[in-house]
């Protein structure tokens, strides 16, 4: 295994390591106050191609491939949630599908909008009733001649308020069995019967504009129709290992800046005469904080580097998906002691990295869903 980094991309992770410390954290309270992130940080986002990390040279993107990513990642995991959400749905979930599976006449019309940030997308696939159990989606596309007509709900879904384009999982055909029950579709606001629902509060996740779908016999073009009717599921998961190690980046990244600020603040906090770098308990933690990291971020590269070579590596996807989150939960928990009572008030921004650090273990396949797709590999080795 070779993690040496060519050139080109420590260039571009420095920049994108300058853009998050010079011109996103300067802002995060004002993202926090307004509930959107700034129209100058969209364009500085579109100027640096950042939307486009991952999409094919072809279609306007930069192809990094997946090792690539994981460093643009880590560093974007470091920056306000709002951020990280529109940047990696658009090099992720919201663009991977179509790479993949997309006839060339959708990925024409779609991939360099996409890359250029002038599409912002989103993916819909969680329901009220179908979290974790993809099986349950209960959202219906019935072919009518030349249209699909949708009819259901989503809900907890990132970007909606703002999509030019929403990638949607609905079910085709309840007989099948479940492989073959859904399939995936590519739908614009602008479609007849498509309406926003309530904006979704949560503990984290300004600027996110999280909320719920609605199709009320919504018809869009049967053209729309991504991948093989009846191969949703596949087409769905078929996105998850490299979004699950990109993920794990993002977790990555976030600790780190929390043990940035956690190491800056024990060595300027006075108690007892003396800063309390200089006491062993917060030395353990610090410890502790910096181990759990390094693992993080060489489970993550492992995963990334069997991912760019083709390699299956589902285990090893959940296996840094799992632990990069739980370490993020874990690091942010001791930010917060080695912070004290400055750590639980607002006036810092730990204790909304706090609250944003939780959402790892759900989002992108739950800590519960890692440990099943984990112990199914484990069972199956010889």
């Amino acid at each position: 295994m070779d993690f040496s980094i060519p050139d080109d991309l420590q260039q571009l992770r420095d920049a994108v390591r300058d853009f998050v410390l010079k011109e996103v954290i300067p802002l995060e309270n004002q993202i926090e106050a307004e509930d959107r992130v700034p129209g100058a940080l969209l364009e500085k986002m579109q100027e640096m191609g950042l939307f486009g990390v991952t999409i094919p040279a072809e279609y306007g993107g930069l192809g990094i491939g997946p090792f690539g990513y994981t460093l643009i990642s880590e560093e974007i995991g470091k920056a306000h949630g709002a951020i990280r959400a529109l940047i990696g749905i658009s090099n992720g979930i919201g663009s991977k599908a179509l790479v993949k599976y997309g006839t060339e006449q959708q990925k024409q019309h779609y991939l360099p909008k996409m890359a250029s940030g002038g599409f912002i997308t989103s993916f819909a696939i969680s329901e009220p009733g179908a979290g974790s159990d993809v099986a349950a989606i209960k959202t219906l596309a019935v072919r009518d001649g030349e249209h699909y007509v949708l009819n259901g709900n989503k809900h907890f879904i990132t970007n909606a308020p703002y999509a030019d384009v929403i990638t949607v999982v609905a079910v085709t055909s309840k007989e099948s069995r479940t492989s073959e029950r859904m399939s995936v579709f590519l739908v614009e606001p602008d479609a007849p019967g498509f309406s926003l629902g309530r904006t979704q509060e949560t503990m984290g996740g300004k600027g996110y504009g999280r909320c719920e779908i609605n199709f009320e016999d919504c018809r869009i073009p049967a053209a729309n129709l991504l991948g093989d009717e009846g191969r949703g599921f596949q087409v769905a998961m078929s996105c998850l290992e490299e979004g699950r190690i990109s993920y794990a980046a993002a977790c990555t990244g976030l600790a780190q800046r929390l043990l940035e600020m956690s190491t800056d603040y024990a060595r300027q906090r006075v108690q007892f005469g003396r800063p309390i770098a200089e006491f062993q308990a917060i030395q353990f933690m610090l410890a502790e904080m910096a181990t759990s990291i390094y693992a993080a971020r060489m489970m993550t590269r492992h995963a990334a580097w069997k991912c760019e070579r083709q390699v299956k590596c589902a285990q090893e996807a959940s296996m840094a998906k799992l632990f990069a989150s739980e370490t993020a939960g874990q690091v942010a928990d001791s930010a917060v002691q080695i912070h004290g009572a400055m750590g639980y008030a607002r006036d810092y921004a730990v204790e909304r990295l706090y609250r944003e650090a939780r959402l790892f273990r759900i989002a992108e396949g739950t800590s519960e869903i890692q440990k099943i797709v984990i112990a199914k590999n484990v069972l199956q080795e010889e």
